[in-house]
Order: C-alpha cells, then sequence, then structure tokens
C-alpha cells in the first residue's frame, strides 16, 4: 500500500513523503491516526503543499525545543542501584526511570518513547539518546552505582565545577 505521510512518522519518513508500507501498518495505524493518507493521483498533487507546510511547522518547533535540548545535553542522571560482585544489577534501569528523572529535573514532559536505550543492568557510565523531535536528539549522561557508594564519575564533575583560584607555581 502506498500512503501519503501528512505527518513526519519516526522511521518512516517526512511529511509530503510517498513510502510504500504494509497493509495493516497503513490500515490500521497511520491512516486513523491522522499522519497518512491513501496515496492516490488527487493527493500525490497537494505533496508539495503538506512539505512546505511541515518544514515550516518543523522550524518552528525546533526553534522552541532548542533550549530544551541544551539542558538535556547538559544533563547527568546518577541512579543507586543494588548490584552483585560482578557488576550486574539486581534489577535494571528502564526508560521510565529516565524519564521520570528527566522530568524531574527539568520540569519537563519527556515520554519514555522518546528515550533510546535498552534496559540498562550493568553498573557504570552510559548514554540515552533522547528524541525530541526528528532533528533533536540530545543525549544524556546515565551513571549507575552501588547503593552507598559515591561514583568516580560525579565526583569528576563536581571537580570539574570547582575550580582553584591560586595556583601553585614550582620555583
Amino acid at each position: 500500500m502506498k500512503v501519503l505521510l501528512l505527518k513526519d512518522v519516526y522511521k518512516l519518513g517526512r511529511a509530503g513523503d510517498v513510502k510504500k508500507v504494509a497493509d495493516g501498518f497503513g490500515r490500521n495505524f497511520l491512516i486513523p491516526q491522522g499522519m497518512a493518507i491513501l496515496a492516490t493521483p488527487g493527493a500525490v498533487l497537494q505533496a508539495d503543499g503538506i512539505r512546505k507546510k511541515a518544514s515550516e511547522r518543523r522550524v518552528v518547533i525546533n526553534n522552541e525545543m532548542g533550549g530544551i535540548s541544551e539542558l538535556i545535553g547538559k544533563l547527568v542522571i546518577a541512579f543507586p542501584s543494588k548490584a552483585g560482585e560482578t557488576g550486574k544489577l539486581y534489577g535494571s534501569i528502564t526508560n521510565q526511570m529516565i524519564a521520570d528523572a528527566i522530568n524531574q529535573k527539568l520540569g519537563t514532559k519527556v515520554d519514555r518513547h522518546q528515550i533510546e536505550i535498552q534496559p540498562i543492568r550493568v553498573l557504570g557510565e552510559h548514554k540515552a539518546l533522547v528524541r525530541l523531535t526528528v532533528d533533536l536528539v540530545p543525549s544524556v549522561k546515565i551513571i549507575v552505582h552501588r547503593e552507598g557508594e559515591v561514583p568516580a564519575a560525579l565526583v569528576e564533575v563536581k571537580k570539574e565545577e570547582v575550580k582553584p583560584v591560586v595556583e601553585e607555581t614550582a620555583e
């Protein structure tokens, strides 16, 4: 089935594109959600207008989300967790937990579906991508450490923030 996309669809295409999709995906998801219409000859003639409107909308949204993207890019989230001797967690750090931490720290509304990472099951540093728009995808630094311990990565971040005022010189 060929459809004309009315909105940007993640991992499929941008608004105004004509794409071939599975019949069930088009009939049961894209068309009822208002993301696409059947690619008839009359609809294909409207594709240029749809592309122009979508690009204007995309520019406005990217300008609005640019500030949030910078804040998310600088964010470091630490999760204390119970782990075994080998560093394997007894549970896991999920997308929902990461989304809740971002929302709590920044006061935003990031959905768990916007976060691209597999559940974290080991101690250490990890990077998660936050898909705000098609063009804006900042990454968040995630540190998973044992409960009761202060991770070395957080100590390094705090040292970078506090710089000495007077430097000693060797004479």
